[in-house]
């Protein structure tokens, strides 16, 4: 196609947020999700617990994924935000439906990691109805899941432990291209140091009790974002929302 001064134009307003809410069991990420504009779940794990959220039936199979998306996608609805929790209980949905489409028992068959490959296709397959979801229907992306901690091989340092997304580490960085946010979630710690006599100090890491969204990268964990966002922003939706730049109500 050739191109001219004549097509140049100015790029689309902010659309609605895709993100990654990553952390340890029991922090709230699933209530930050409720408090979104207006969700529907798509739950792989029961982990709603005692809040009361419109919701699919529990999905067991990828298929089941798919169906969920598909109908959001083809039949109207006045839901504003799609959450999927957990992408870890995702993850081996996608292993048994990609083994079984291969004629293998299980995703290791495939040999020397092969069946990891794989799996991509089925990750790249749920990714475009969630694109779908958000270009056409306007719809926020709230994934949700845990974390690990893994050793990072870093180019410019020692290897080093920091907390990352539990997934396998190719359908992690294909969820992370994915996303306008990586965002992790803690508990906020403060170091004090107390003099033990002697010359000599203990450092102790203390919880403040408050939970934190992260939404830039450090040695300790994984996060990013596009919108500038400042570095730390309370678990809450509203303050999320309230930090995206060219703030609009309902977003």
């Amino acid at each position: 196609m050739a191109l001219s001064l004549a097509n140049i134009g100015l790029t689309q307003a902010l659309k609605a947020p895709r993100m990654v809410l990553y952390g340890s069991h029991g922090l709230g990420k699933t209530t930050f999700a409720a408090s979104a504009p207006n969700p529907i779940f798509l739950f792989t794990e029961d982990g709603a617990g005692a809040l009361q959220v419109n919701a699919f039936p529990l999905l067991t199979s990828f298929p089941d994924v798919i169906s969920a998306l598909q109908a959001l996608y083809q039949e109207q609805h006045e839901f504003q935000t799609v959450v999927l929790d957990s992408l870890d209980h995702l993850e081996p949905l996608i292993w048994t439906y990609t083994a079984q489409q291969h004629g293998k028992s299980s995703i290791e068959d495939f040999g020397y990691g092969k069946g990891y490959g794989e799996a991509l296709t089925y990750w790249r397959q749920c990714l475009a109805w969630l694109d779908a979801l958000r270009n056409e229907k306007n719809m926020a992306i709230i994934l949700i899941a845990h974390t690990q901690v893994k050793r990072f091989d870093s180019p410019e340092t020692e290897p080093y432990d920091r907390y990352q997304i539990k997934l396998h580490d190719r359908a992690s960085a294909l969820i992370q291209e994915s996303v306008d946010c990586v965002l992790f979630t803690n508990f906020k710690t403060v170091v004090k140091k107390t003099d033990v006599g002697f010359g000599n100090e203990v450092t102790r890491g203390i919880t403040t009790g408050q939970r934190v969204l992260y939404t830039q990268e450090t040695p300790a964990f994984l996060a990013k974002n596009r919108y500038g966002l400042p570095p730390e922003i309370p678990l809450q939706w509203d303050a999320f929302s309230q930090a995206l730049p060219h703030h609009q109500s309902g977003v």
